[in-house]
């Protein structure tokens, strides 16, 4: 079995990932982005910067599967909320994603990804459910961890996550995709794109996203302090045990 992929859009999102690998994990640069492939709690892996937007996730999940021979792909990072039952500093594991900007209508429905017949990609079931019971574990044990906003423990959701190329930050715009998308629980840049790109190379995947904001007026600001502060801890802190576990290496 080839090795585990974890893909991240910025820096301080995969952070603490890199910093655990194992001494001996090595660099590879491939088209501008470095690809570090080693061990990382027990489990092989390859994780990458993907950088922002859709092409951006698109073309790294293209190369960890094409030339490093991934066998899964965890994609991790922030999003901004979008369901009223997702508050900042909650945890959304992905059931399925879509895009919420394809639009190539009159030749296609709203949504559909052309000639592929199909809106929505379903995340692995396996992966998927093993994230949720990392992340509920890391978020029993991390109440008050966005003092300030609330003192509960953050909550643990699973369904659909919605992608575009726009940082969105305007309460209307949100607004506007919250009628559109009632079930869309939040709102992200590189997650369908990915899924998209798994799904024609059929390797499963699975995505994990912690909100970060509102995807309103604030978003921006609250976006950084929430990135620079609190992003690496969410990652790190819901991988390392499930990657110790052995499980993924021995699903």
């Amino acid at each position: 079995m080839g090795p585990l992929a974890i893909l991240g859009a910025l820096h301080e999102e995969i952070a603490d990932l890199l910093a655990a690998m194992d001494p001996g994990a090595a660099i590879h640069r491939v088209a501008m982005r470095d690809f570090h492939v080693g061990t990382l709690w027990g489990t092989p892996c390859v994780i990458a910067l993907s950088r922002i937007g859709k092409v951006a996730a698109a073309a790294t999940a293209s190369i960890v599967i094409q030339e490093f021979k991934a066998s899964r792909v965890i994609f991790t990072g922030l999003a901004g909320g979008l369901h009223e039952d997702v508050a900042v500093g909650d945890v959304v594991v992905a059931s399925a994603l879509m895009q919420h900007d394809m639009d190539a209508r009159p030749l296609f429905g709203q949504h559909e990804i052309p000639l592929l017949g199909r809106e929505r990609f379903d995340a692995d079931p396996v992966l998927s459910a093993r994230l949720l019971e990392s992340a509920a574990q890391f978020a029993r044990g991390h109440a008050g961890l966005t003092a300030g906003q609330r003192a509960q423990p953050p909550r643990v959701h699973h369904g659909l996550i919605a992608t575009g190329d726009v940082f969105v930050n305007s309460n209307d715009h949100a607004r506007e995709l919250r009628q559109r998308l009632p079930d869309a629980l939040c709102l992200e840049m590189e997650g369908g794109a990915m899924a998209q790109v798994c799904h024609e190379f059929g390797v499963p995947f699975a995505v994990l996203r912690v909100i970060s904001d509102q995807a309103d007026h604030a978003a921006k600001a609250d976006f950084t302090d929430f990135l620079v502060n609190l992003a690496r801890v969410y990652t790190a802190g819901i991988l390392a045990p499930l990657l110790k576990s052995g499980t993924l290496r021995e699903a």
